[in-house]
């Protein structure tokens, strides 16, 4: 894992808040792929906590596609939850719930949706409140900062997960 090209980024030391809170993200967005590299599908299907069998690579990838749904596309725009499993409260974790969908698959959707919060960032003020109900009018800049923290502290869950799956460990 020492040489990937998917090799994270910090944003520089002098960029404007905008930069420095998307760049960030883009930071924690990268190490999650770059922990998923040449991971074994077997491997990245199985549970390594005793406790959390949902805890895998792919669920905790499919969990974060669909965190950024839920707050740049229905928390932020105001746009229906549809077939956000996040908002289907039917069952528990039904997002991490993924058992037979490849992870190269998990990354796309991953990927795209990154791509879309970004669109989505760009065109709106940071002082912007999200439109939902659910959202607490919280701002687009609250919501770039709360995505930071839940997408660093699942990459590291990722960290540790690869270390027991496979012993690949390395750190940016």
């Amino acid at each position: 894992m020492t040489s990937s090209p998917v090799r994270p980024v910090r944003p520089p030391f002098d960029a404007d808040e905008r930069t420095q809170l998307v760049g960030w993200l883009d930071t924690q967005r990268a190490i999650v792929r770059w922990k998923c590299e040449g991971l074994a599908e077997a491997d990245a299907h199985r549970a390594v906590l005793p406790h959390s069998p949902l805890m895998t690579v792919a669920g905790v990838v499919s969990h974060l596609r669909w965190v950024e749904h839920a707050w740049f596309k229905v928390l932020f725009l105001g746009e229906p939850a549809d077939g956000n499993p996040q908002f289907d409260e039917s069952e528990e974790d039904l997002d991490m719930k993924v058992e037979g969908v490849p992870l190269a698959r998990l990354l796309e959707e991953y990927e795209r949706q990154c791509e879309v919060s970004n669109e989505i960032v760009a065109a709106h003020a940071l002082e912007e409140t999200g439109r939902h109900s659910r959202s607490g009018r919280a701002s687009l800049r609250w919501m770039l900062i709360h995505m930071v923290e839940e997408t660093a502290r699942h990459a590291g869950h990722l960290d540790a997960m690869r270390e027991l799956l496979d012993g690949q460990k390395g750190y940016y």
